[in-house]
């Protein structure tokens, strides 16, 4: 019988996440880690799970081709960090309905799109952008959330601090 593996840390998790992107750019032209971290820290400040922040530094790798299929299965992390992973691993070709419905059916793995989705909704991120990619993005992430049952996006709610009483 073969002798079970530690898991990898969570800092462990994150190095790999780091190396496995490292050089690559998000569409704003900034490092790709920089997005990796704060989907990860949103997932942490939202209440996630050990489990959860991992699969959010992970949960490009697959798609991006920065990792394989076949490297996640060997690895040494819980079989939920690795659902999450491929739960929210767009396919090629793939429906957005299927999508958000593998990502509804995986435990765990709404709490990551979300915090994902908010990254990639901030309005600092999109102002730098064309303004056709910038509409096409906007448009495209409302979607997925409505699909997910997230509602609006945060960034797209008003500001009670900033409404004016009259």
């Amino acid at each position: 019988m073969p002798t079970p593996r530690t898991p990898l840390t969570l800092t462990e998790v994150e190095a790999i996440a780091r190396n496995a992107h490292a050089g690559q750019q998000d569409k704003a032209g900034r490092p790709y880690a920089e997005h990796l971290a704060a989907v990860a820290d949103g997932v942490r400040v939202r209440g996630g799970s050990d489990d959860q922040i991992a699969a959010a530094w992970l949960h490009d790798a697959v798609e991006d081709d920065a990792l394989s299929a076949d490297w996640l299965a060997a690895a040494a992390l819980p079989q939920p960090v690795k659902d999450m992973v491929l739960a929210v691993t767009k396919r090629d070709g793939e429906d957005v309905a299927a999508y958000t419905r593998r990502i509804l059916a995986t435990p765990g793995a709404l709490l990551i799109k979300e915090s994902d989705l908010a990254h990639n909704a901030d309005p600092t991120r999109l102002a730098v952008l064309d303004p056709a990619t910038r509409t096409r993005l906007t448009a495209k992430y409302a979607q997925v959330r409505a699909l997910l049952g997230l509602g609006e996006s945060p960034t797209e709610q008003p500001d009670p601090a900033n409404t004016t009483k009259g």
